[in-house]
């Protein structure tokens, strides 16, 4: 069993001392330190207390050793998204870590997309990714790179590779930003979201190409979001000229057909030479 190691870990996340651990439980110090340290064993009821208090069932505090689950699986937990405690229903990242147990970064190239979207929850299949390592990117958060599809998201070209940030609370999405989310019925898209979560229960997503409408999603259709956070390409997106240059160029092709139609008129209003004799 891993209960005395699970609490200690659960505790120090927090950065809370026995003492502060205890009050809430109302307990000993000396009790809760005998239960990290696995001189004393917990009842029922004390398991219970535990298990209200980290939000954390009962059988994954005896049976799953947390030290060896990645950040990003360990945040689930805190945030309530525990299998055991609530049931099959839930979004469970599957992950993969290097031997430090630091996350990877898993590619999800085209050819593995039409997989992705029944084996993204499969240990083995995420495991089975090439995976690499950005180094500039945060090692508290679990990214993800999927290579785009299409052209609905031009200026960035396609087969561009996307990384995003895997979203946990779909709540937190904030309206007008870039996600690639996966979908039941479409797979895995890369589209500008507008969350209506709280008011309809749906996000619309949008194309960056103007000759793609929006369309609505419900949010039973969504089993993943991941943030975006860059993109890498061998092609250099097409320039978008800024609006005050585009402003001076159109000023400047108004000079110039001013110019060509005064010397027109100037040409046309000419008088005519005398014919040599």
């Amino acid at each position: 069993m891993y209960f005395d190691s699970n609490i200690k870990l659960l505790r120090k996340r927090l950065k809370l001392t026995q003492d502060e651990v205890a009050a809430q439980l109302r307990m000993k110090r000396s009790t809760l330190s005998g239960y990290e340290n696995r001189v004393a064993q917990p009842g029922l009821d004390v398991l219970l207390h535990f298990s209200d208090y980290y939000r954390i069932a009962i059988d994954t505090l005896l049976k799953v050793d947390l030290s060896k689950l990645s950040e990003t699986q360990l945040r689930q937990l805190e945030h309530g998204e525990d299998v055991f405690l609530r049931g099959g229903n839930l979004r469970v990242l599957a992950s993969t870590v290097d031997a430090h147990n630091q996350e990877n970064i898993e590619l999800v190239p085209l050819k593995a997309q039409a997989g992705y979207t029944s084996g993204f929850a499969d240990p083995e299949y995420i495991g089975a990714l090439q995976v690499f390592q950005l180094p500039f990117l945060s090692g508290e958060k679990k990214y993800r790179t999927f290579q785009l599809r299409g052209d609905s998201m031009l200026p960035i070209p396609e087969q561009a590779w996307v990384t995003g940030e895997y979203v946990l609370d779909w709540k937190t999405l904030k309206t007008g930003e870039a996600c690639v989310v996966l979908t039941l019925d479409d797979g895995i898209v890369f589209k500008l979201i507008e969350n209506r979560m709280e008011e309809e229960g749906k996000m619309v997503l949008y194309s960056l190409n103007p000759l793609y409408e929006p369309y609505e999603i419900h949010v039973s259709e969504i089993r993943e979001i991941w943030r975006f956070v860059h993109f890498i390409s061998h092609e250099i997106p097409e320039p978008v000229i800024p609006e005050n240059q585009l402003v001076r160029t159109v000023a400047g092709l108004k000079q110039e057909m001013e110019r060509l139609k005064r010397i027109s008129l100037s040409q046309n209003h000419r008088p005519e030479e005398p014919p040599v004799a």
